[in-house]
């Protein structure tokens, strides 16, 4: 038998003092409040069957996962294929004035279906789909539960629903520390719930530098 559940975490707040897009840039880790994030998370899933915790590569995420791993009692697993998105922006304060004022990176804006000014939507879905179908047939019971990132969950949401991947980053329903949960059926993935189980510390939160 596979695993029972899948999970996708995202990781708690960032230490992000410039406000820039971090991306996939080192040394981004969380911040006091990130840390309490984690380890409320590492509660919520005390009581349930976890057979295995896996991490993106990225510190946020690393941090994110150690919690739910002590508590589960496994050791932490990386794969590369749940990390954040690229972006050609990354490392840089981005709003819509300072684009703006940048005419040499419009012809990086001219298709926000792909996107343009990154990875492309499909790839991030192909990828992070291997990555969930590798850990739902990597256990033989229990759940997986996997720390990624915004876009990346964001993604899978959206294919797995039957929308368009282009979308407007502001109307993502991923929050830090949340959990979006999937089963699997045959080859087809559902979604079966959506949790904020640290929501009671996004009040004051910062949530900058997600691509």
């Amino acid at each position: 038998m596979p695993a029972t559940r899948v999970h996708l975490v995202r990781h708690g707040e960032v230490n992000n003092p410039d406000r820039i897009l971090y991306g996939r840039l080192d040394g981004f880790g969380l911040t006091d409040r990130g840390h309490h994030m984690a380890a409320q998370l590492g509660e919520f899933f005390a009581d349930n069957p976890v057979s295995r915790v896996v991490a993106s590569p990225l510190l946020r995420a690393q941090q994110t996962a150690t919690p739910i791993a002590e508590v589960s009692g496994v050791e932490l697993d990386v794969d590369d294929r749940v990390i954040e998105g690229t972006n050609i922006f990354q490392g840089t304060r981005v709003s819509r004035k300072t684009l703006l004022q940048r005419p040499s990176v419009w012809p990086k804006l001219v298709n926000p279906w792909k996107p343009s000014w990154g990875e492309p939507y499909r790839a991030i879905v192909q990828r992070m789909l291997e990555a969930m179908d590798s850990a739902w047939d990597s256990v033989d019971s229990g759940e997986v539960v996997i720390v990624s990132h915004q876009l990346p969950i964001w993604m899978v949401h959206r294919h797995v629903a039957g929308q368009p991947l282009p979308h407007s980053p502001q109307a993502r329903r991923c929050t830090l520390g949340s959990v979006t949960s999937f089963e699997k059926t045959n080859t087809d993935w559902r979604e079966v719930s959506y949790a904020e189980p640290v929501a009671g510390l996004l009040e004051g939160a910062v949530d900058l530098g997600a691509v």
